[in-house]
C-alpha cells in the first residue's frame, strides 16, 4: 500500500522559508516520478514541480526561481524547499506519485503565508 506523509508546513511571513519533507514507503520510490501539488482555499488541485529518478526536475511557472524539489532515493524522502513564499503560496501541500501529480497522494501539510 502506498503512504505518503507530508510534514514541515507552518505560518511564515512573506519573503520567508520553508522545507516540506514527504517521507513514502509501501513502493519502489526511487523508480517513480515524483510531484507536489497544492491546494488553496476554495480552488483546484495546482501541480507545483515534479523530479525523476535521476533528478531532473520541472516547475510550475508560479515557483519557478522560488522553490527547488529535491528527493533522497536512499531515505526514500521527497523535499520541497520553497524560499520567497508569498500570500498566495497559502495552501495545502500534497505529495503525489507521477509526472503531474494525479497519482495517490498524501494527506497534505497546510503552508500559510501572511503577515
Amino acid at each position: 500500500e502506498v503512504q505518503l506523509v507530508e510534514s514541515g508546513g507552518g505560518l511564515v511571513q512573506p519573503g520567508g522559508s520553508l522545507r516540506l519533507s514527504c517521507a513514502a514507503s509501501g513502493f519502489t520510490f526511487g523508480n517513480y516520478i515524483m510531484s507536489w501539488v497544492r491546494q488553496a482555499p476554495g480552488k483546484g488541485l495546482e501541480w507545483v514541480s515534479n523530479i525523476d529518478s535521476f533528478g531532473n526536475t520541472h516547475y510550475a511557472e508560479a515557483v519557478k526561481g522560488r522553490f527547488t524539489i529535491s528527493r533522497s532515493n536512499a531515505k526514500n524522502t521527497l523535499y520541497l524547499q520553497m524560499d520567497s513564499l508569498k500570500p498566495e503560496d497559502t495552501a495545502v501541500y500534497h505529495c503525489a506519485t507521477g509526472p503531474t501529480g494525479l497519482g495517490p497522494r498524501g494527506q497534505g501539510t497546510q503552508v500559510t503565508v501572511s503577515s
